[in-house]
């Protein structure tokens, strides 16, 4: 059985990376799914992103690197995927996914969603703190490998 890990991945972070190690081990295969989220401007580009996933992740034959447009429940009725997992690091991250899952499990017919706790190293790890860490050129170590780090402090270098 396959399942779906959506998400920004605006980059990809070690709390991200373990619930993509964890879901395959449970599931099996896993596709990542990259969201191309027409409203909002990201630090990486779709293609970058899945570029950055690509050289973290290596060649793994049961994790698909994929992106889309978009409503999750239509683009898991394509990839014929009837499982999305979602990560949770805290009590507020529940209540929000709570409602999506919900209308994910009801509309066309829908999908489940198995929720992951986060593992307790990586509570506080999120995409939006890494970003903020390195846009002060801070350590990114314990956010996100080297290579995303490196890329992150590239894109941001540019921007000021």
């Amino acid at each position: 059985m396959k399942a779906i890990y959506a998400g920004s991945f605006d980059p990809i972070t070690y709390g991200h990376l373990d619930i993509i190690k964890r879901a395959k081990n449970i599931f099996g295969e896993v596709i990542v799914a990259v969201l191309n989220n027409v409203n909002k401007k990201g630090l990486f580009t779709v293609e970058e992103r899945m570029d950055l996933i690509r050289k973290v992740l290596g060649d793994d034959p049961d994790i698909e690197i994929d992106s889309f447009t978009g409503l999750l429940v239509d683009y898991a009725k394509k990839k014929n995927c009837k499982v999305v997992v979602r990560g949770l690091r805290t009590a507020s991250d529940y209540e929000n996914e709570y409602a999506v899952a919900t209308a994910n499990m009801h509309y066309k017919g829908g999908v489940e969603t198995i929720f992951l706790l986060s593992s307790s190293k990586n509570v506080f790890v999120s995409s939006t703190l890494a970003k903020e860490v390195a846009m002060f050129d801070g350590d990114l170590s314990l956010f996100v490998p080297d290579i995303i780090g490196e890329e992150m402090k590239k894109k941001l270098s540019r921007r000021v």
